[in-house]
């Protein structure tokens, strides 16, 4: 029974390298199919779908199981050569808030497990789960399989529940069990940050020497500064998308929630009104995203917010932004905002500065280490409004401190890459692979010393 316990039997045919062939990644509440900016769609989101297509261009083939939310795609879908999309059925295919899908993580599990059980034996060499919702499936998956779990955390519930919304539910106490399980259990945690690393451990009682920093990256390819003059770049990015060729454009990118604090911009922006009305009457805020998580309570709060304000003109809408449209929006910005209570990281940041914008963020969490304060844009302490109205009132008419911020800006995210994200998550799991290949020969070991005294 022990053996069918931890699968030390379906792994007796382990390969004797510590690179993986074959990783199992699980994202049960959010496809990378699924467009950024709106639902629970995110930076996870890019983060799974980049590393996924980068590992297999190292030659490691990565299936995702992730649940099924539409009839219409096909259980398997390939989304690049070496990486397939598993869409698992676990209840109803829409009309489930990731508040209600730990009721089906048992639904989940059996189908990730029925999928290993048609292969032949030591098929995945690994597991890595994100969020806590996928490390509860990947750490029973682990004991199963037989096989090491890296778990990529993306938010955790202590971290946000102390940097809460005015007007935000706090994270369920089942979900920081579950993470305190998941912490546990894992063989490698891989935090985005030294201060995720460090609440990992402080908050978690992470065992210091499973937690490993890597940092997410960006496409440099597709985020890149406009080739030539960068005024006629920046008209033509606005010609693009709709918004006024002169004044001032600041842009917000994301989901509409609460924690996203959009609304901290919106009041900002009221706020220089009264102070320096022309400055405000020369600018156009951008917020570009879908309701997502508490916001979809009320969807419509942030237009109602800006109209109460009286800036309803100085506000524009956008939906989430696809292709060629996104890199346009942040060069068509002078400044991108980022006044989240909480990131992990902050991939819409690097992806602005990627484009040569610069960045205007709160001094919390992944962010401090996504902007480089004063070099690639400024951080701004808590999330009082008037303070990001003097920021914006010092920043936006400073032309030549923008202009410097812009070439730090690009200078700076070019020292993150999905690349180099991927170098260092394969030197993870190959510590993870030889630390389980280890305590696997020493229980065998001791099985065999054990049977030999008798």
């Amino acid at each position: 029974m022990a053996e069918l316990h931890t699968g030390v039997g379906r792994q007796r045919c382990a390969p004797p390298w510590a690179r993986p062939r074959r990783i199992a990644t699980v994202s049960v509440h959010t496809s990378p199919l699924h467009q950024p900016g709106t639902g629970d769609a995110g930076g996870m989101n890019v983060y799974i779908l980049e590393v996924a297509r980068r590992l297999a261009e190292a030659d490691v083939e990565v299936e995702i199981f992730t649940r099924a939310t539409s009839g219409d795609l096909p259980p398997v879908v390939e989304m690049a050569p070496g990486v397939h999309v598993r869409h698992v059925t676990a209840g109803p295919l829409e009309g489930l808030t990731k508040e209600e899908l730990p009721g089906q993580l048992c639904a989940f599990t059996a189908g990730v497990l029925r999928a290993e059980a048609a292969r032949a034996p030591g098929h995945y060499d690994l597991i890595h789960s994100h969020y806590w919702l996928s490390g509860q499936v990947g750490w029973l998956a682990k004991e199963r399989w037989g096989v090491p779990l890296v778990h990529t955390a993306h938010t955790l519930a202590k971290v946000k529940n102390a940097q809460l919304a005015a007007g935000d539910r706090p994270e369920p106490k089942a979900r920081v069990i579950g993470e305190e399980q998941v912490v546990a259990e894992a063989d490698r945690l891989v935090a985005n940050t030294r201060v995720e690393a460090h609440d990992l451990i402080g908050r978690y009682d992470a065992d210091p020497a499973r937690v490993a920093v890597v940092e997410p990256g960006v496409d440099l390819d597709r985020f890149r500064p406009a080739p030539g003059d960068r005024d006629a770049a920046t008209v033509a990015a606005r010609r693009r998308l709709g918004l006024p060729t002169h004044g001032y454009v600041v842009a917000f990118v994301g989901r509409i929630q609460p924690l996203k604090a959009p609304d901290v911009l919106i009041r900002a922006v009221a706020a220089l009104r009264r102070h320096d009305p022309a400055l405000a009457d020369e600018l156009t805020v951008v917020i570009c995203g879908g309701p997502s998580g508490s916001g979809l309570e009320r969807p419509t709060a942030l237009i109602e917010l800006a109209a109460s304000l009286g800036i309803a003109d100085r506000v524009r809408f956008l939906p989430p932004q696809t292709g060629a449209d996104l890199p346009a929006l942040y060069r068509a910005a002078d400044l991108v905002a980022v006044p989240s209570y909480n990131e992990s990281f902050g991939l819409v940041a690097l992806e602005a500065q990627a484009c040569g914008t610069p960045v205007v963020a709160a001094a919390v969490g992944g962010l401090v280490t996504a902007v480089r304060d004063g070099v690639s844009g400024v951080l701004v302490d808590g999330h009082d409004p008037a303070e990001w109205a003097r920021t914006l009132a010092h920043l936006l008419p400073d032309r030549g401190r923008r202009a410097r911020l812009a070439v730090g800006a690009a200078r700076h995210a070019r020292n993150f890459s999905w690349q180099r994200t991927v170098s260092g998550l394969l030197s993870v799991y190959g510590e993870a692979i030889a630390g389980h290949r280890d305590r696997l020969s020493a229980q065998l070991a001791g099985d065999a010393a054990l049977s030999c005294s008798w």
